[in-house]
């Protein structure tokens, strides 16, 4: 079945390759250019006033922030406008800084796949030469071959339909679509689960729901999703804890929220954040999908430029893309499913976030089980390869005096949605590789690690709420003490 389905991936690309009107991959002319005159700089901040000195530079400059934590914030700049940022920060913010990625262009350029040779084959075409001519493709993993390089919008549609085709009769697996973009492309999605109606009689059907590609630029997240989803369905027959996982919950995966801003990195610029959606500001187009959701949306009651990166829009769920999740959801909470836990994956920085994004001052009220199972995530992502995880408030910070909400507003978060909303007593962010060497411009060779930690992480949060809290799949003793699972203790 696994040759025939990379047969099947195979002969697609081929097709697709041949229609395209220019080779799927190449990183866009015009978009490196720009970013030859670019870095990223990181300023470690110890103090309030720092932080705010640089909040309001962020704003007036609408400077590009790529990552913010309680120690420090990372900027993407053009050279010429560093001198304007040097005189507008105190000595104290200038004497503590480093640059992070010098030659931006070059590290772009390499997450897009390698340019084929005229002549090449389909397999060649993804190995790269790695493997030998006389090997036989058909022997070839699928995680080889798909999961080698990070994939343009089509190919990934392509190989959910694919995923779809081999899998659904068995119950398994099904394609579905959550909406349409603004620019009228499919949300698809992959539901992972085992219906057998004889287990699941009396009982309404529960959901875990993972999202990537909320941000456009951030690739990594995307291939993840698709990799867990694959894992899981790779590990029905094989592993007896991830069967009864399926058997109790649909897994709802949907690796590409926002395809209009995502094909956008692959034609135009690789590190465009936003949707594509129009503003009042014709030449400002584009909401950031994650501030866009209507619980407390605007919480700090300053609506941004639409020019900023983080501009959530005028009004809550003005972004077709979140407004077509939340409706999708709504209609499955209304037809007696229920959502019992969300991850929503971003890049960079290595950490599981817990709510509420929109207040340091605002706890949810299972604060203390929320962070229980994150430290449980974050350790279950180390074990796979070594890579460390923190667990840390999505608001930025831990009290008055943290950063975050002098970098960013934060209002109008999926997690906070689904958290609040819809009542998901387990709602996440997870921050994804790296810790700032690469930032969103993860190199290819990190698809396989970073999913892998990514399915160990979900393995266990399904585990978790069957209310074995890992201890079933770690062979711990059977007298250690249990969480309640997710029947005994709603909101």
């Amino acid at each position: 079945m696994r040759s025939i389905f990379l047969l099947g991936f195979l002969s697609f690309l081929c097709l697709d390759c041949a229609r395209a009107s220019r080779i799927p991959g190449l990183p866009p002319v015009r978009g490196l250019k720009e970013y030859q005159e670019q870095v990223v700089i990181r300023f470690n901040i110890s103090n309030a006033q720092d932080a705010a000195a640089l909040r309001t530079v962020v704003d007036r400059m609408l400077l590009d922030v790529w990552d913010f934590t309680e120690s420090h914030v990372d900027i993407r700049i053009p050279n010429q406008r560093i001198r304007f940022l040097t005189r507008a920060l105190p000595s104290s913010l200038l004497d503590n800084h480093s640059v992070l990625i010098p030659d931006l262009a070059r590290v772009a350029a390499a997450t897009y796949p390698s340019r084929p040779s005229l002549g090449q084959s389909p397999h060649q075409f993804f190995h790269q030469g790695t493997t030998p001519a006389s090997q036989d493709p058909l022997k070839y993993d699928i995680t080889d071959v798909y999961f080698h390089n990070y994939q343009p919008y089509p190919v990934i549609v392509a190989w959910m339909r694919l995923v779809d085709s081999m899998f659904r009769g068995r119950g398994l697996v099904q394609m579905i679509n959550i909406g349409k973009s603004y620019e009228g492309r499919d949300i698809p999605a992959l539901r992972v689960g085992i219906r057998l109606d004889q287990v699941a009689s009396g009982r309404r059907r529960e959901i875990i729901l993972v999202t990537g590609g909320v941000h456009a630029r951030e690739w990594i997240s995307t291939s993840s999703v698709n990799y867990v989803a694959w894992s899981f369905i790779q590990s029905m027959d094989k592993d007896p804890v991830v069967k009864k996982i399926l058997e109790r919950f649909d897994f709802v995966f949907v690796p590409v929220l926002n395809p209009d801003g995502f094909d956008y990195t692959w034609e135009v610029d690789r590190l465009w954040r936003k949707s594509r959606q129009r503003t009042k500001m014709s030449y400002c187009p584009g909401l950031d999908l994650d501030h866009s959701f209507s619980y407390q949306w605007d919480s700090e009651g300053r609506q941004q430029e639409p020019c900023s990166g983080s501009y959530g829009g005028e009004e809550p769920l003005q972004a077709v893309e979140a407004s077509q999740l939340v409706n999708w959801a709504r209609n499955e909470t209304k037809n007696g499913f229920k959502f019992v836990g969300y991850l929503d994956l971003h890049s960079y920085s290595q950490q599981v976030l817990v709510p509420y994004s929109f207040s340091c001052q605002v706890q949810p009220p299972n604060i203390e089980n929320l962070q229980e199972v994150a430290m449980n995530l974050a350790k279950h992502l180390r074990l796979s390869n070594g890579e460390f995880y923190t667990v840390a408030s999505a608001c930025g910070g831990s009290g008055p005096e943290s950063i975050g909400p002098f970098v960013e507003a934060r209002g109008g978060s999926a997690i906070d949605y689904f958290y609040h909303e819809l009542k998901t007593r387990y709602s996440y962010q997870i921050k994804l590789r790296d810790t700032g060497s690469y930032g969103f411009l993860l190199p290819s060779d990190n698809i396989i690690p970073a999913g892998e930690e990514m399915f160990q992480a979900i393995k266990y949060l399904g585990d978790f709420l069957l209310g074995n809290n890992g201890h079933e799949w770690l062979q711990e003793s059977a007298g250690d003490e249990r969480e309640p699972s997710t029947q005994d203790d709603e909101l």
